[in-house]
């Protein structure tokens, strides 16, 4: 009885072995069947894989791996030098004076906290330029955005009534406010000079930096190469704009009150030290001539410091 039961163990088992193997079997032609239709597939789609690939390429903007030396110092301080015509203010001059901002401002750290306050010299003048550049950079994009809409705009109008893309891009270059008209009128010229539409609106949305930039060179680049319609894509990609810079402004305004108290709280210490000071200097002047007194001034203008930016990372993020 036991031995008979070992043999139908044993045959079930090798019956399931055989299903197993069967199984296995199955499975890897079915997997060798679609490897070899993905791979006939891609043979297909090769030669058209790259024509239609570069569209969406302006989402990944292409980064220098051989980066000079003068590009790396420019990166650490916050600028860039092939876009050095868009600030105000000469790059180089911008530098000069930070320099000697933060000299003055390591002047009273070591006053403070002894000759260990030297160190933080070259961090102020890395912190003050990028805090220059970047609120510079900052300005100019919000320019962008807020101007874009009425650029579409314009070029949807000259579109319906059939004039080329290039000649509406060239209009908004003459027509509209810097600095779009600026940028448009860069990108039109680097189209006059044999760049194709594609490659120069991708630049254009790597210069800019901004999101609907791209969104429109994917628009350009998709029409340039299969044709359709532009109007109505561009008038959709304006109206988007038009309700997320409503929506910004709204959260904005919801915010008032908070910008208000972090406004006041941070110049109230400074409005009563300076009250103080004009009706009681000898009263004040102990934080200044005195090592403890210096010690205290440093504490408290740091810790508002740290307390400012603090309260402005809180509300950005809100806005965000």
């Amino acid at each position: 009885m036991t031995s008979g039961l070992i043999w139908v163990m044993i045959a079930m088992s090798f019956v399931s072995l055989i299903g197993f193997g069967f199984s296995g079997l199955l499975v890897s032609q079915a997997q060798g069947r679609r490897q070899k239709s993905k791979q006939r597939m891609r043979d297909l789609i090769a030669p058209y894989r790259k024509s239609y690939a570069t569209p969406t390429e302006v989402f990944r903007p292409a980064v220098k791996s051989n980066k000079s030396l003068a590009e790396s110092a420019a990166n650490v301080f916050g600028f860039h030098l092939n876009t050095v015509d868009q600030y105000p203010v000469k790059w180089w001059i911008v530098l000069g004076v930070t320099f000697f901002a933060a000299r003055v401002v390591a002047g009273f750290i070591v006053d403070v906290a002894g000759p260990l306050g030297l160190i933080g010299w070259p961090i102020l003048w890395v912190v003050m330029c990028r805090g220059f550049f970047g609120q510079v950079v900052g300005r100019r994009r919000k320019l962008l955005l807020r101007q874009f809409p009425d650029a579409l705009a314009m070029i949807v109008r000259s579109a319906r009534v059939g004039v080329p893309v290039l000649g509406a891009i060239a209009s908004v270059a003459r027509e509209a406010q810097p600095p779009t008209s600026l940028e448009f009128s860069r990108f039109a010229d680097e189209l006059a000079v044999g760049v194709p539409l594609d490659e120069a609106v991708t630049r254009m949305g790597a210069r800019t930096g901004l999101a609907e930039y791209r969104f429109f060179a994917i628009a350009l680049g998709l029409q340039a190469r299969a044709g359709g319609g532009l109007s109505e894509t561009l008038e959709n990609l304006a109206d988007l704009i038009r309700k997320r810079q409503a929506l910004k402004e709204r959260g904005h305004a919801l915010s008032s009150e908070a910008r208000t108290s972090a406004w006041i709280l941070g110049g109230l210490p400074v409005v009563l030290g300076g009250g103080i000071w004009a009706m009681n200097p000898g009263y004040m002047s102990v934080l200044v001539t005195t090592t403890l007194g210096r010690t205290i001034l440093g504490s408290a203008v740091l810790s508002l410091t740290f307390g400012a930016l603090v309260m402005r990372a809180i509300i950005k993020k809100s806005l965000s």
